[in-house]
Order: structure tokens, then C-alpha cells, then sequence
């Protein structure tokens, strides 16, 4: 799936009636899509090119125009040859292994598609001035937090993560401006999450969310959204892509950071990795 589709396949949920049978109309025909006027759309959707218009704002295009432009350059540049194979009960060891590796490689196609660069550029300056950083999530979210604060103690970060979500809400009212907080949240919707962030929020401290793309709770309350994607089926509703893109996310932001800050990181990469390797089992004599 291109870039362009991938946003309105990721937002559907938050659109309003009309602009969905616009989105599903693209989705179905994105080909022909490109070579409609938005009078021709708006007509086969059965619907009006101010819901067309609302579409393309809705999922980050400034109209229509541009929204064709974007589309037909991702069709003509589309060179992924990775097609996701549904998983259906019963299916052989080689199936299960082709579809699940599939389907994760589509997630961090997908989640780099929806990558904003100037977005992303903020969260690593956030991420590099803040003297403390905070990691929250539940769940599967909760080990993709439990992750971040795992790489950026290696870099003498001062992280906070917890993966109860009362220690959360008590570690967030000790934020202060300056600080910065990571929330996970694939669906944006998640009350405990979105809780912590209201109280994150009283603090002053950078508030940074990583969800599926489109409106949601948790990013309205963000000043710096980042997005990843995923491809769940009903057999792999374990968050299996989604927690895949998420941690894509934090190895693009851990990275970033090292990158900025690599003089005044590397000798804490030197020491902990040294630390780190002294816990290995010697070789027996």
C-alpha cells in the first residue's frame, strides 16, 4: 500500500461519514483516483467535493491537487513487492512463517511512510535538551516504553518507566517543563494512557505521542506527533505489527539522538556496552 493510502487507510476511523466513502473509494481505485477531476470523485462517491476537500486536509494534504500529486507519484514508485498473506487457521509452518515476516516488513514500510521529518526533527531536539525523560504505555505499549528507557539509560539519559499505570500517573506529576514524555499508544484511544498525558500535560512538560495516524485522544493532547503502522489481523490481534512499528520509532529516535549527541554520548555507549559484556557467561575450561 503507498504512502498516501496508508494515511487514509490509518485515519478511516477518525473521519466523518462522508469522508470515509470518499476513503473508501480511493482505497478501492486509486489508479483511476488520479486521473478524476474532484467534480468526477465527489460524483462516483455520491457525495460533495467539500467532503473531498476535507478528506485531503484530514489526512495532511493541503487539497486535492496535491493530494492527486502525491498519489500518482507513490503508484509510479511503488516498488515494494511484499504482499501481506492473511493467516487462516490450520495453515503450515512455512505459511505462518512467511505471512508473519510479511506482515512486519509491511509495518515499518508503513510506519516509515508516515514519517514527517520536521515532526521528528522536534522530538529528537525535545529528546536531546530534556533532562529527564519519561516513558508511558500499557500492555504491549507498555514493553515498547519499557524498551525506550532500556536504550536511553545507555546514553546517561535520566529516564522514568513504569509499566503499572498508578506508578505512572504518580511519576508524571513530578514532571517539569523542559522534561519531556513519550506515550505509545497504537490506538490513541487507550484511558489509562491518555490519563497519564493529561496530567503530563498540567506539568509543562514536552509531550511526544506515538500512534496510528489520524485523530485520536492521545494526540490531540500532544505538541509532537509521531506515526506508525500496522497490519493486524484477527489471528495476529496480539499488537504483533503494531508493537513492530513502535519499536521501529524509538530505534529512529534512540539513533537520532546518539547521532546529535555522539561526543558527549560515546563514553557512556563505551562504558555500558563494556558493563554489559562482563555479564556474559565465560566460556568453561
Amino acid at each position: 500500500m503507498t504512502g498516501c493510502c496508508l494515511r487514509i487507510k490509518e485515519a478511516m476511523q477518525s473521519l466523518a461519514p462522508m469522508e470515509q466513502k470518499v476513503a473508501g473509494f480511493i482505497l478501492d481505485f486509486p489508479e483511476e483516483v488520479v486521473g478524476m477531476s474532484i467534480d468526477e470523485l465527489a460524483a462516483s462517491c455520491s457525495t460533495s467535493t467539500a467532503s473531498v476537500v476535507r478528506l485531503c486536509k484530514s489526512v495532511g494534504y493541503s487539497g486535492f491537487k496535491e493530494f492527486c500529486r502525491v498519489l500518482d507519484s507513490d503508484l509510479a514508485n511503488q516498488q515494494s513487492n511484499i504482499v501481506y498473506e492473511e493467516i487462516h487457521p490450520g495453515d503450515s509452518l512455512e505459511a505462518i512463517v512467511s505471512s508473519v515476516s510479511k506482515s512486519d516488513m509491511k509495518a515499518i514500510e508503513g510506519t516509515l511512510s508516515l514519517v514527517d521529518m520536521t515532526e521528528l526533527g522536534r522530538a529528537v531536539d525535545a529528546l536531546c535538551a530534556a533532562p529527564r525523560i519519561d516513558f508511558y504505555g500499557v500492555g504491549t505499549s507498555g514493553l515498547v516504553a519499557l524498551d525506550a528507557s532500556n536504550k536511553f539509560i545507555r546514553i546517561n539519559k535520566f529516564t522514568v518507566a513504569h509499566a503499572d499505570p498508578h506508578e505512572q500517573i504518580l511519576s508524571a506529576t513530578s514532571l517539569r517543563p523542559g522534561d519531556a514524555a513519550v506515550l505509545f499508544s497504537y490506538s490513541g484511544e487507550t484511558r489509562d494512557t491518555t490519563e497519564t498525558c493529561e496530567i503530563v500535560k498540567a506539568t509543562g512538560a514536552t509531550i511526544i505521542t506515538v500512534t496510528r495516524y489520524g485523530k485520536n485522544q492521545l494526540n490531540e493532547l500532544a505538541d509532537i506527533r509521531l506515526f506508525t503502522s500496522s497490519a493486524e489481523s484477527m489471528i495476529r490481534s496480539g499488537a504483533m505489527g503494531s508493537r513492530i512499528g513502535q519499536l521501529t520509532m524509538v530505534d529512529i529516535l534512540y539513533t537520532a539522538v546518539c547521532s546529535r549527541l555522539y561526543g558527549e554520548v560515546k563514553p557512556y555507549l563505551d562504558k555500558t556496552r563494556l558493563t554489559s559484556q562482563r555479564k556474559r557467561s565465560r566460556p568453561r575450561k
